[in-house]
């Protein structure tokens, strides 16, 4: 299946950091700054925002590899932007350079990989799993 997709593509995000995004919330850390889990999921749902309006219906990505750096910290309330570039496709499998700012510097940077799914087999599969 071909899929209208093309290496350079973006995406941005941005949110406001709240108690839900703290790591002393999350469980990452005892401090009340944004999360890594926070922020990774800000990368993912940045990227996979990048390409699922091009996707034909009932395909989707999944997230399948992260490699990222939480580089300086961001307090409560402050806003933070994340972009999303895709610069690789190979077949179905989608690479993503990701870069994260808080108002005043770059918090985080790294790549993400998602793979192209049709949701039913993939859900279908998944199901399977408890069949065992």
């Amino acid at each position: 299946m071909e899929f209208n997709l093309k290496e350079g593509m973006t995406s941005a995000k941005e949110m406001q950091v709240t108690e839900n995004d703290l790591a002393s919330k999350m469980g990452s850390g005892v401090l009340d700054v944004f999360a890594t889990p926070a922020m990774i999921t800000l990368m993912e749902e940045t990227s996979r925002s990048c390409v699922d309006l091009h996707l034909p219906c009932g395909y989707t990505t999944v997230g399948i590899e992260l490699n990222v750096k939480h580089l300086k910290s961001t307090p409560l309330g402050m806003k933070v932007r994340c972009e999303a570039v895709l610069t690789k496709i190979d077949r179905k499998a989608l690479t993503f350079k990701v870069e994260v700012w808080d108002e005043s510097e770059k918090v985080g940077e790294g790549m993400h990989s998602r793979y192209i799914v049709n949701s039913d087999k993939f859900m279908e599969k998944t199901s399977n799993k408890k069949n065992l």
